[in-house]
């Protein structure tokens, strides 16, 4: 099953209209609502307080924050906070998990700057933590080099899947190892020189690992414009999707999926804007039930 979503803004300046896509959203049928993880910046809402209201505000559609900005929210905290959120909604939440890259702005919230092999290695410890921490069972011990706990309980709400932001070879490697999906960074898409030379670093940590690749999930946070008329060009000269009308959206996903694989797609306005009310209703209404319908058959 593809999902389709859309991704909202997390700008306190624009609480009503992200509130209104997101009840748009969860009664056209969307899958997913995206937020980003930003909590150095005063004039960005706190990623999980607002995933939080907007859950609360919707029935169907799940949320993730895409992606966690694991090195300011503590794995084990991290835990608790998503197995929370998936007992209070029936299990609507994607765990999203990031490495962090501004690494002097998450100092200035008073976190420790990681070197970049430190991150990446606190990114596998704490995803393989967050993952032993939902679903119930024995208490968990861990002693890493990053995170340690001491038998803790595990939640008996599970632990939602986990989809990475990786981009680097050490983290896309770790996404291989023990992730459940990822995204790929820079709005990258399945004919991008980005995912042709990233996917199989996944895939062959993967089978290293003993695991299926294709149990892990490519979701694409996709942006472009959705036009009247069609385009002549739906790409621009370096090959990055621009747009166009509901039925050139439809033949261009609806291939992503049978011929690439691609698991999901998260529109964004051009330039990776959040979609206005206008594209929300066409994308839910025209463009996602014609690619289900295709993909169906």
């Amino acid at each position: 099953m593809a999902h389709f979503g859309i991704g909202v803004s997390t700008a306190v300046a624009a609480v009503p209209d992200t509130l209104r896509l997101a009840v748009q959203a969860d009664r056209g049928g969307l899958d997913l609502i995206t937020v980003s993880d930003h909590p150095y910046y005063a004039d960005r809402l706190d990623a999980y307080a607002e995933l939080g209201v907007l859950l609360g505000r919707t029935e169907r559609v799940s949320g993730l924050v895409s992606v966690t900005n694991l090195p300011t929210r503590p794995a084990s905290m991290l835990a608790r906070t998503v197995t929370s959120l998936s007992a209070l909604t029936g299990g609507r939440i994607v765990l999203g998990m990031g490495v962090g890259g501004l690494w002097d702005d998450i100092a200035r919230l008073g976190f420790t700057k990681l070197t970049p092999g430190q991150a990446v290695r606190a990114f596998e410890e704490g995803i393989r933590l967050v993952k032993m921490l939902g679903g119930g069972g024995e208490p968990v011990t861990f002693d890493g080099e990053f995170y340690q706990v001491t038998a803790l309980e595990q939640a008996a709400a599970p632990m939602p899947p986990v989809w990475t932001g990786s981009v680097g070879p050490k983290s896309l490697a770790v996404t291989g190892r023990v992730a459940d999906g990822w995204m790929p960074g820079r709005a990258a898409d399945w004919l991008s020189e980005r995912y042709r030379t990233s996917r199989p670093v996944i895939d062959k940590a993967a089978v290293d690992a003993g695991r299926d690749p294709a149990a892990i999930a490519t979701v694409y946070n996709f942006p472009g414009r959705i036009t009247a008329e069609p385009l002549r060009n739906t790409r621009d000269d370096d090959g990055r999707w621009i747009g166009g009308s509901p039925a050139q959206w439809i033949e261009e996903l609806t291939g992503a999926v049978l011929e690439h694989g691609a698991a999901g797609f998260v529109l964004f306005g051009p330039g990776g804007t959040t979609p206005d009310e206008d594209a929300t209703a066409r994308w839910a209404g025209e463009i996602v039930p014609a690619i289900r319908e295709a993909i169906a058959k």
